[in-house]
C-alpha cells in the first residue's frame, strides 16, 4: 500500500483529498475514543461525567504545550521537503520529538504536584467529584508522555503525505479503549470498579498502544523518520525556527483553553450538572470540530509543501476546493446537532433534571457548526504559509471576546443559555474573519514561481 502522497504534482483535489480522509478519519476515530469514555461514563452517572470533564480542561490545555513543539516541526519539515532539503527535514523532525519530550516531563511533574489546586481552581461542590477529578486528571496528565508524542509524530507523518499511518494508529487505540473502558469502569473479572479511574486508565493504555504503532511504522520510512537520531544534538538555530512558528499556535491554544476553563468555572455557579452538560455537549461537538481540524491538518501540510516548493497557483486552487468540502460537512453538523439533539444527549445522560439543559445546549452550538469548520480549515492554511501569529491574534481576541459576552448574556432572560450563545456568535464571527483574512492573503502571494499539473 502506497503510504505517502505527492502533495506537488497531479490534481489537487485528489491529493489533498487523499491525504485529508484518512487525517479526517483519524479525528473521527479520537472523538470515537472520547464519546466511547463519555457513554460509559455517562452510565456512572453526571457526577462521574463532572469529574472526568473538569480534568479534562487539562488534558485540552496540554495540546496547547506540545502544539509548541508539533506545529513548528511539522511546518519546517513540510517547508523543507517542498524545497528538496530531506536532511534539514530530519534535524527539524529530530529538534521537534526533543522538545516534545521535554515538555511532556516538564507538564507531568506539575500536574503530579498541584492536581489538587488545578481541580480545586473549578470550584466543585462535591467532594466525590473533586477527588475522582484529582485521580483522573493524575493518571491521563501524569502519563501525558504518550498523548504528547502521538500528536508530533501524527504531525511529522501528515508533513511527509502519510495519514495512514496515523489513522492506523488510532484505529488500534480505539479497539483498545473500546475493550478496557466497561472492564476497568465498572469492574469484570478480576478488575475492580474503578468508575474515573478506570476510564483514565483506558485511555492511558490506548494512547500507549498508538505510540508503540506509530514507532513500529517509523522504522524504515525512507522521507523522514529513518534520517532522524533522537539521541544527536539539534542546533540552537532549527530549535529557534520551530519555536518562532510554534509558540504563537501554541499560545493561542492555550489561552484558548484557559478562556474555556474561565467560562467552565462560571458554568459550575450553576451546578454541577450544568459541568456535566458542557462536558458531553464538547465532546458530542468534537465530530465536527476534530474532523474540520483534520482538514486543516491536511491543508497545513499540502500547503506548507507547495509554498515551499513555491507553487502559488495550487495553494490558491487548493483553499478554494477545500472551502467547498468543508462547508458541506459543516453544514451537515450542523443539522445533526439542531434537528437530532435530544436523542444524541439522552446517549449519554439520561437524567431527566439535566436533560433540558443538555438538549439547548446542542441545538445553541449546532447552529454555529458551519463556521467553525471554516475557521479550523482556514487556520490550517495559514499555518501553512507560517502565517501562525496572525492565527494567534485573530483566535485570542475574539475568543476572549467570550467571557465579557457571556457575562453580558447571562444578565438576560437567557441565563445559561447565555454562555452557549457566546459560544456561537463567537464562533460565527472567527469563521467569517478567518475566510475574508486569508482571500486577502492569497491575493497577496506572487504569480506562479514554477508550474505544476493540476
Amino acid at each position: 500500500m502506497k503510504r505517502h502522497i505527492d502533495l506537488l504534482h497531479g490534481r489537487i483535489l485528489g491529493s489533498l483529498t487523499g491525504l485529508a480522509l484518512p487525517i479526517m478519519a483519524t479525528s473521527l476515530v479520537q472523538t470515537a475514543y472520547n464519546l466511547t469514555d463519555m457513554a460509559w461514563i455517562g452510565r456512572v452517572g453526571s457526577s462521574a461525567v463532572a469529574a472526568v470533564g473538569a480534568a479534562g480542561m487539562y488534558t485540552w490545555l496540554s495540546s496547547g504545550i506540545v502544539t509548541l513543539a508539533r506545529m513548528g516541526g511539522q511546518i519546517k519539515v513540510a517547508h523543507s521537503l517542498g524545497e528538496g532539503e530531506e536532511r534539514k527535514a530530519a534535524e527539524y523532525g529530530r529538534g521537534a520529538l526533543q522538545l516534545t519530550v521535554l515538555l511532556a516531563v516538564v507538564y507531568g511533574l506539575i500536574v503530579l504536584f498541584f492536581a489538587e489546586k488545578l481541580i480545586g481552581f473549578f470550584g466543585l461542590r462535591s467532594e466525590k467529584i473533586v477527588w475522582d477529578a484529582q485521580v483522573y486528571l493524575r493518571i491521563t496528565c501524569g502519563l501525558i508522555l504518550f498523548p504528547f508524542l502521538n500528536q508530533t509524530m501524527t504531525g511529522l507523518f501528515t508533513a511527509i503525505g502519510d495519514s495512514k499511518t496515523p489513522f492506523l494508529a488510532n484505529c488500534t487505540g480505539l479497539i483498545m479503549n473500546m475493550v478496557l473502558d466497561p472492564v476497568l469502569i465498572f469492574g469484570m473479572g478480576p478488575f475492580p470498579r474503578m468508575e474515573a479511574a478506570g476510564a483514565a486508565i483506558a485511555t492511558v493504555t490506548a494512547q500507549i498502544t498508538v505510540t508503540l504503532v506509530l514507532a513500529g511504522r517509523a522504522f524504515g520510512e525512507p522521507v523522514l523518520f529513518e534520517k532522524i537520531r533522537l539521541w544527536q544534538r539539534t542546533s540552537m538555530e532549527h530549535f529557534q525556527e520551530i519555536l518562532k512558528l510554534g509558540v504563537p499556535s501554541s499560545l493561542q491554544s492555550m489561552l484558548y483553553s484557559g478562556i474555556s476553563m474561565v467560562l467552565t468555572r462560571m458554568i459550575a455557579s450553576w451546578g454541577d450538572a450544568a459541568i456535566a452538560v458542557q462536558r458531553v455537549g464538547g465532546q458530542v461537538e468534537c465530530i465536527s470540530w476534530m474532523t474540520a481540524e483534520g482538514f486543516g491538518s491536511a491543508m497545513n501540510a499540502f500547503t506548507g509543501q507547495n509554498f515551499g516548493a513555491r507553487l502559488y497557483d495550487r495553494v490558491r486552487k487548493s483553499y478554494k476546493i477545500a472551502l467547498i468540502v468543508i462547508g458541506i460537512w459543516g453544514t451537515f453538523t450542523s443539522c445533526l446537532l439542531i434537528f437530532g439533539a435530544e436523542f444524541i444527549f439522552k446517549i449519554f445522560i439520561q437524567e431527566p433534571e439535566v436533560l433540558p439543559i443538555g438538549i439547548s445546549y446542542l441545538v445553541v452550538l449546532g447552529i454555529g457548526q458551519m463556521p467553525m469548520c471554516e475557521e479550523l480549515l482556514t487556520v490550517g492554511a495559514l499555518q501553512g504559509l507560517g502565517k501562525t501569529m496572525s492565527c494567534s491574534v485573530i483566535t485570542i481576541v475574539l475568543t476572549a471576546a467570550r467571557i465579557p459576552l457571556a457575562l453580558m448574556l447571562t444578565r438576560t432572560f437567557l441565563g445559561l443559555d447565555g454562555i452557549w450563545w457566546a459560544l456561537t456568535l463567537t464562533s460565527i464571527t472567527k469563521g467569517c474573519v478567518y475566510v475574508i483574512y486569508y482571500l486577502w492573503v492569497l491575493k497577496r502571494l506572487p504569480r506562479e514561481a514554477k508550474t505544476a499539473a493540476g
